[in-house]
């Protein structure tokens, strides 16, 4: 083997989380004050989730996180008046993104974001408590969109 032949990467963590290797734990993380309204809104978008309360705002589980980019493109497609955060785990390592209006922002430092989210986040993305095992979860799955719709025009009555 020639000097030539030898490549390193400029972008080092790219030995750490292979960029084809699919998040094993994929959460949006919103601004929206309860989790029914969110599950609803996921309903009528075709987003499985699990949407956890949070002192911060509701937490949004994708349910298929090898589809997180298209999650988070949904969700922020239906909150466009706000950014949304998509957080997602691969083996060793957390990747944390911005999402405003269906487009990925830049990355954020996913040590500075946790450093200020809820226990709860974390202890979702570890994988240390399912989202179903948290008091006040509310699933997309299952719920009609007859439902949903009803969900959402109660809540934008309340405002």
């Amino acid at each position: 083997m020639s000097d030539d032949d030898f490549v390193v990467p400029d972008d080092l963590s790219s030995l750490f989380a292979p960029a084809n290797e699919d998040p094993s734990v994929a959460l949006v993380v919103t601004p929206v004050a309860v989790p029914a309204p969110l599950a609803a809104a996921c309903v009528l978008a075709g987003v499985a989730v699990d949407v956890v309360p949070s002192e911060s705002g509701a937490i949004a589980v994708l349910r298929e996180p090898a589809a997180a980019t298209d999650g988070a493109q949904a969700i922020s497609k239906l909150l466009r008046a706000t950014a949304v955060v998509l957080l997602e785990r691969r083996e060793g390592s957390v990747r944390a993104q911005r999402w405003s209006g269906g487009e990925a922002g830049d990355e954020i430092p996913s040590g500075l974001l946790l450093a200020t989210v809820p226990g709860v986040l974390e202890d979702l993305l570890l994988g240390t408590v399912s989202a179903d095992a948290i008091e006040g979860v509310v699933t997309s799955v299952g719920m009609s969109r007859w439902r949903a719709t009803r969900i959402l025009a109660a809540s934008a009555r309340k405002r």
